[in-house]
């Protein structure tokens, strides 16, 4: 459903349309999850999905179309989200062993690519406010920079300017975690036969070099026979007669 059947079905709402309250809270619940999720902790959706929902069907009856239901809603969310952090930031934060459990379940689970969307969230809290805010509406949810900043209340050039520099906070990020990964890379751990070989050096093999120029040693004679010596002749002694 785009943004203008979505509009339609608000102001058939607002006027009290058989089912389009329920209908319009099930087509909104996604996108308003998606942004919170982008913006918040993951353990936070659901009860912030839930307070943005109250909150729009207060102001339903209030709802003029000016713009796009999708951006009244989220600019609602957004609200909602700030209005948590500087409430949290008030009180000490504080984790439930079920907070930690139920991540430990999602994580097993594979609910939701839950890794992934940490290392993202870890990255995009590491924005500020204004520029998450930004970024994640004109890049992950789609929104022109006008309409972002119909929802953020500020001048076109307020939210490019943020997306840019939000970009260049990312990229440092990116790079700076990789460096650190690098460093916690182990070296090869050397073994008892690699410690003894690097003491006890092996003596190369050589060949003879024989100096050039020098003559090649003739090789010993062949024993040559003697030659025989004269004949004798064997003459039989006569005997007296």
């Amino acid at each position: 459903m785009d943004d203008a059947e979505l509009t339609r079905l608000a102001l058939d709402a607002v006027e009290g349309g058989d089912g389009a309250v329920e209908q319009l809270v099930r087509r909104l619940r996604p996108d308003v999850a998606r942004f919170i999720g982008s913006m918040s902790d993951p353990m936070l959706v659901e009860e912030l999905t839930q307070e943005t929902l109250i909150r729009a069907l207060r102001g339903l009856p209030r709802f003029a179309a000016r713009s796009s239901v999708r951006s009244w809603i989220l600019s609602i969310a957004r609200h909602t989200v700030v209005d948590r952090y500087r409430a949290a930031s008030a009180r000490p934060a504080t984790v439930s062993v079920e907070d930690w459990d139920t991540a430990q379940a999602r994580t097993e689970t594979g609910q939701g690519r839950f890794e992934e969307e940490l290392a993202l969230l870890n990255l995009l809290t590491g924005l500020t406010e204004t520029r998450r805010t930004a970024f994640v509406l004109t890049q992950i949810e789609g929104f022109s920079y006008a309409e972002a900043a119909e929802i953020t209340r500020v001048p076109v050039g307020t939210v490019r300017s943020r997306v840019a520099r939000a970009r260049e906070d990312l990229i440092t990020a990116l790079r700076l975690a990789e460096i650190a990964e690098a460093a916690e890379t182990p070296a090869p751990v050397a073994t008892a036969a690699d410690s003894r070989d690097s003491r006890e050096p092996r003596a190369p093999r050589t060949r003879p070099v024989r100096q050039r120029g020098a003559a090649r040693a003739a090789p010993s004679p062949l024993p040559v026979p003697a030659p025989p010596g004269p004949a004798t002749t064997l003459i039989p002694t006569q005997e007296p007669t």
